[in-house]
């Protein structure tokens, strides 16, 4: 059976699950009750001077019949005393001493900063984590994503932080910055030894409108949080990518961000990612995800014959180019199977007013569409809106001889260069007029 242990930047654990620094790991009874289930490792609720939180404290977004893909939150780093955290954080390495337990910490001056680093060391944290990347409350007071967002700064804190740690320590990013991979490089520059992104991202998830407030409301008034579940893991993935391939971060990354299912930890893992933390979806479910978690990444590493989790890591990354060098001569078209097809026809309507006009409808009988092959750009909207598996697919149409990219076709000088220029690609592509929309609405007008 596969191995599936990490050491991460020199912090070991028994599987590369780890619970991001949230409310999950807010004491040490979630964290031993999670460990006990299966977890590898925790990253301890932010510790600094405690703060006092508002009530209520969530935002959800639902999506029709799917609860919470995304979660917003207003809620603070621990409001309990660093004494109390210290103690648990003691107590749970004596229970799990192979599991990891890593400090995050915030706090505001170089000796606050020294300070808090003997005292989670003491307590006998494998590592620290530096939350630099909270958007709401810590940043309006210099901190979290204040910090992020200033690479200078960053790297200082990073710096001072390295003065006095004997265990490695993870910079966390914030994603509320234009390139991820400035900060990224500041944590390199800093000395720190990994880094773990992305934090929540600024947002509103929503407005009251009979109230006129945003949520979660706190006495008919609110603020923006950080978001974070399903929702964001595009963009996590995005950013993650962007870092593992800078050839200026050539350190460990944690992966965070809507990591739910065992394929979700598997994405950010072939993606440079060599352990990955998870919030949203334990706040969800609970802690008992983590079991169909590592039964799925075990089965997959079977499969794909990965011995070990430094294996897999990274695997995608040679395939995610810029777009100008991808293959302008790769051609697929859409086909429908008629008989999966249930005669919806989202397909039609997707393409018919989202897309390249090239679905038809039966003009006798039947709802079955069908594919006009001279007009499909192979945009793949079609089997994207179709409510059953692998009734639309994608048929490779070219020979796969030829290979010419936007940047090769640019260096060779057969780009278009004027607004009518014939050499681009949708030149000869059937349009329908501008008068044949009115000639289809003619049919469905009602008459008064």
């Amino acid at each position: 059976m596969p191995d599936l242990s990490i050491n991460f930047a020199g912090i070991k654990a028994p599987n590369p699950f780890w619970l991001a620094s949230a409310p999950p790991t807010n004491s040490g009874y979630q964290v031993m009750k999670a460990f006990d289930a299966g977890w590898g490792g925790a990253v301890w609720k932010t510790l600094g001077v405690p703060v006092v939180n508002v009530s209520s404290r969530y935002g959800g977004v639902n999506y029709k019949d799917k609860r919470l893909i995304g979660l917003n939150n207003i809620e603070l780093i621990t409001d309990r005393p660093l004494i109390d955290n210290l103690k648990e954080i003691e107590e749970v390495k004596k229970h799990f001493p192979d599991h990891a337990v890593i400090a995050s910490l915030m706090v505001e001056t170089k000796e606050q900063w020294h300070q808090i680093v003997k005292d989670a060391e003491n307590a006998g944290a494998d590592g620290l984590e530096l939350n630099f990347g909270c958007p709401h409350g810590m940043c309006e007071r210099g901190m979290g994503s204040a910090v992020g967002q200033e690479p200078n700064v960053l790297e200082t804190i990073t710096s001072w932080v390295k003065e006095v740690a004997t265990t490695p320590v993870i910079v966390k990013l914030t994603p509320n910055i234009t390139d991820i991979t400035q900060p990224a490089q500041a944590a390199v520059k800093g000395g720190g030894d990994a880094i773990s992104l992305i934090n929540t991202i600024q947002s509103l998830v929503g407005v009251d409108i009979d109230n006129f407030v945003t949520y979660p409301v706190v006495d008919g008034k609110s603020t923006n949080g950080g978001y974070c579940g399903p929702a964001v893991k595009p963009i996590a993935l995005n950013m993650l990518k962007n870092c593992a391939q800078h050839e200026g971060v050539n350190i460990p990354i944690s992966g965070i961000g809507g990591i739910e299912t065992w394929r979700d930890a598997v994405e950010f893992l072939l993606l440079g990612a060599s352990s990955v933390q998870v919030c949203t979806a334990v706040m969800h479910y609970g802690f008992g995800i983590i079991r169909e978690m590592l039964y799925g990444l075990e089965q997959y590493m079977v499969e794909k014959k990965f011995d070990t989790i430094d294996d897999m890591v990274g695997k995608a990354l040679p395939n995610v180019l810029t777009w100008e060098n991808l293959n302008l001569k790769y051609k697929v078209v859409a086909d429908i199977n008629e008989d999966k097809c249930i005669g919806c026809q989202l397909c039609y309507t997707a393409c018919e007013d989202g897309a390249h006009q090239a679905i038809g409808l039966p003009t006798e009988g039947g709802r079955v569409p069908h594919i006009i092959e001279d007009n499909c750009v192979g945009c793949n909207l079609c089997s994207l809106v179709c409510p059953v598996e692998e009734c639309i697919t994608m048929e490779r149409k070219d020979d796969g001889k030829k290979h010419v990219t936007w940047k090769e076709r640019t260096e060779a000088g057969t780009i278009p260069t004027t607004f009518d220029d014939e050499r681009g690609g949708g030149v000869g592509h059937y349009i329908p007029s501008p008068a044949d929309a009115l000639k289809k609405k003619e049919k469905y007008r009602i008459k008064r």
